[in-house]
């Protein structure tokens, strides 16, 4: 298959025995992938010679406390299309996955075939979402509408970072992150949600999906 048409892959995921068998799968299911780099976490993506590839498969939950909308802008900036597998199909979760800019969405459980599919749309500027993820895109979304810089924001203050900490990792001053968060704070207040403390805003990043449980 001529180059240009070969589609540049990395898959990230920290359960090695997934990792190790999606690397063997993918290849197999379909010619017009090159498996450049299957690692098991985040800065060894950044890392990997071979970035930025063309398509990410990225596990959702990678237990490092970054949010995925910073990571999914990090991929968007280098020009990489993004695919997310999750074991999470929760509503908010998926909305907030795709309004970050991910491509794809589906769950661990899909055949190979459909992974594959979901890469090649992705490399298309496609989206394509798990069948049994689609009822989620039509439940009405609870809470006020955040910019994507707010949501990193809330995603990162919510993880338990200080604000200099945010500021920090989103490349902004100290004084312009507090005043995302202020603004955060007087949308929900607007919308009828008290997130006045550490602790509510949090949970509410949780409840709204730009915050996993774990994170």
């Amino acid at each position: 298959m001529p180059e240009a048409d070969t589609i540049r892959l990395a898959v990230v995921d920290d359960h090695r025995m997934l990792l190790g068998a999606l690397g063997d799968w993918i290849p197999t299911a379909a010619d017009d992938v090159d498996l450049c780099a299957a690692v098991p976490s985040w800065p060894e993506l950044l890392a990997h010679p071979e970035f930025p590839v063309d398509v990410v498969l990225l596990d959702l939950d990678l237990k490092d406390n970054l949010p995925i909308s910073l990571k999914i802008s990090t991929l968007n900036t280098a020009g990489v299309r993004t695919v997310l597998m999750s074991a999470y199909s929760e509503p908010a979760v998926v909305r907030e996955a795709l309004h970050a800019g991910a491509l794809g969405y589906i769950v661990k459980n899909e055949p190979v075939e459909t992974i594959v599919d979901a890469i090649r749309a992705a490399r298309s500027g496609q989206s394509f979402i798990s069948a049994e993820l689609e009822p989620a895109l039509t439940v009405d979304q609870e809470g006020p509408r955040l910019s994507a810089q707010e949501r990193r924001v809330m995603a990162l203050y919510g993880a338990g970072e200080p604000v200099k900490a945010v500021a920090f990792k989103l490349g902004i001053s100290e004084e312009t992150a507090k005043s995302y968060l202020k603004r955060i704070r007087e949308k929900y207040r607007m919308a009828g949600y008290d997130v006045g403390t550490k602790v509510a805003l949090r949970k509410r990043a949780i409840a709204d999906g730009i915050l996993l449980q774990n994170d």
